[in-house]
């Protein structure tokens, strides 16, 4: 135990580390420092009090055994630390070396001029450590300190600092103009930045406006009103909702319209407010809204199929109620007369259903994963043609009258642009999904792609740029590349004495390869592969950066999307899913 010092206050000396030495923990080096002094300033009492952890008892006891010999300083302690002289000072009081190669610190003879100023830089720490130092001409405070400029030795501007907080002291700079940054002589450069602070990039994503909870069951079908803050959604558990913002800004059902039978889809015209949705017994209900959307009036009923309705139509231009059904059925009646007009049997059950007005094509995509084309007339209707591109049943399709492009989604997890306008059977193949792609929309405006997937994906698609078509897969016994055989060519296998190997084929030029010489991945987006896919090793090194970068954007919606509707004017999209929620986004920072 030290004994308590008597005579004038002691004088404090502070010692600079080298930038970059290790440093000690800032609670064990301040503890180590306050419980020093207090016990060479006869304040042992306090110090033995503050010993009451029994973490730190150990610790000081050990650090105490290394200053009372002599010693260095025990281990883990840093390097900057001096230890304390005996309790009797020596006749001349020791000199404050810095680590690096310095002059000594003399003491200054009372009425001779200070010492230069000399100002530390910013940038090097300085760890200071309080050391008492006997036979001092001066008495200064307790909490003052003096520092060293740890490249010259010059001592410094004498700075208070509190003695609890003297491990790390500031670096002392001279008075500068308001806004100046760093210190220093005059015309001295600015000091280095210890680090440059990077602002965060903004990344542009959706913006969640609304989210609407209620319905019991999953939410099968919502659109949003044009030229209204309102949505009307349809459900599974029977009903009818239009939903309409208050003065709170919340969105609260004005009309609560319970049907007979689940409710499967919906079509809703905002020129004439008829509302036409389709029920699960091939019922088709038809109403009319009411100007302020607080009420809806039933106007006819179609029976237009024997078991649920997968999608509904209406056409204004020709009064036409377009609907598929699983009993694997197209019909189109007449909305003025109710009268069914004319039919057609698919191979499959529907799930997608489109129409061009301009040339009465109608586009239907179906569980096969067939996209068949009809010419409709006022009561028959012919076969044009059939896509099929799809490994996976057709689950939605979007078409774009001002391109004439139409885009199918697939439970294969890709979406096909069929390029009909340009008559030359172009069919882009886009894969962005991880999951079956649920919906789709087109704004025509920016020439975007919206898909959504039930992996709760939204996929914005560039289709302004030039895309190149997918080329088929070619069929060969042997690698393309390095002949190797395949493992069903028996010939080669036995006159080359060599075990056949597994077909792959290169996502970029088709040709069958082996897994040898295809072993690397890569992205194409101008083919539509956002993801990385297999590629040949000599495509893999013609392939440039430009050519990866990507064409899409990628969000997460949270929830697994059956349906969307896209507000062009106002830049909305509307989401409904199986988790009985509908979401309003805002698409206008992705969607531009």
């Amino acid at each position: 135990m030290l004994g308590a010092v008597s005579g004038p206050p002691p004088r404090f000396i502070v010692k600079t580390a080298r930038p970059g030495t290790p440093r000690a923990c800032p609670v064990t080096s301040q503890l180590i420092v306050l419980l020093s002094f207090l016990q060479a300033s006869s304040l042992s009492g306090l110090a033995e009090a503050l010993l009451s952890p029994p973490r730190l008892r150990p610790l000081f006891r050990e650090f105490r055994r290394g200053v009372a010999s002599g010693k260095r300083v025990p281990r883990g302690f840093p390097s900057s630390f001096t230890t304390l002289p005996e309790v009797d000072p020596p006749s001349r009081p020791p000199a404050a070396t810095p680590l690096r190669q310095a002059p000594p610190t003399r003491l200054r003879p009372s009425g001779s001029p200070p010492p230069p100023l000399v100002v530390a830089p910013a940038c090097i720490p300085v760890v200071a450590v309080l050391v008492p130092e006997a036979g001092s001409a001066e008495s200064f405070p307790r909490e003052e300190a003096r520092l060293c400029s740890p490249v010259s030795g010059v001592p410094l501007r004498p700075a208070r600092v509190s003695v609890s907080t003297c491990v790390r002291a500031p670096a002392v700079s001279s008075a500068r103009p308001r806004g100046a940054i760093g210190g220093g002589a005059p015309g001295a450069p600015p000091p280095p930045m210890a680090a440059e602070i990077q602002p965060k990039p903004l990344t542009r994503k959706p913006i969640l406006l609304q989210r609407m909870e209620g319905s019991q069951e999953v939410v099968n079908m919502a659109v949003i009103v044009p030229k209204e803050e309102g949505v009307i959604s349809v459900s599974e558990d029977r009903t009818v909702r239009v939903w309409l913002k208050r003065d709170s800004g919340q969105y609260w059902p004005s009309i609560y319209h319970a049907m007979p039978s689940p409710c499967s889809c919906m079509s809703f015209n905002p020129e004439t407010r008829r509302l036409s949705i389709g029920l699960d017994n091939g019922t088709i209900s038809e109403f009319i809204l009411s100007e302020d959307y607080n009420k809806m009036t039933s106007v006819k009923n179609y029976q237009a199929h024997q078991s649920r309705v997968t999608m509904i139509l209406f056409v204004l231009e020709l009064e036409w109620v377009l609907s598929t059904g699983q009993d694997k059925q197209f019909a189109w009646h007449c909305s003025e007369s109710g009268q069914r007009l004319g039919g057609y049997r698919t191979s499959a059950v529907a799930s997608g259903l489109q129409f061009d007005v301009e040339t009465r094509h109608v586009f239907i995509g179906d569980h096969s994963g067939q996209v068949t084309i009809l010419k409709l007339e006022q009561e028959n209707c012919t076969l044009v043609t059939t896509f099929r591109g799809h490994t996976g049943g057709v689950t939605a399709l979007c078409w774009d009258p001002v391109q004439r492009v139409l885009f199918s989604g697939s439970s294969d997890h890709s979406v096909i642009m069929w390029d009909i306008g340009g008559r030359k059977g172009t069919a882009i193949e886009l894969q962005g999904h991880n999951d079956k792609v649920q919906a789709l929309s087109y704004a025509q405006h920016t020439r975007q792609l919206i898909s959504c997937g039930g992996d709760g994906g939204i996929v914005v698609w560039n289709m302004d740029v030039e895309r190149q078509e997918t080329p088929e897969w070619l069929d060969s016994d042997s690698c393309q590349k390095c002949d190797q055989p395949f493992f069903w060519n028996f010939k080669q296998m036995w006159d080359s004495k060599k075990i056949g190997l597994r077909q792959h084929h290169c996502r970029k030029c088709g040709k069958a390869v082996c897994g040898k010489c295809s072993s690397k991945r890569s992205s194409i987006p101008l083919m539509g592969f956002e993801f990385e896919v297999r590629v040949c090793d000599s495509c893999h090194e013609a392939i440039t950066d430009e050519e990866r970068a990507p064409t899409a954007t990628f969000h997460d919606s949270k929830h697994n999307i059956v349906h969307v509707h896209f507000d062009a004017t106002r830049g909305w999209l509307l989401t409904s899913g199986t988790d009985k929620v509908i979401k309003l986004w805002d698409m206008t920072p992705v969607v531009s």
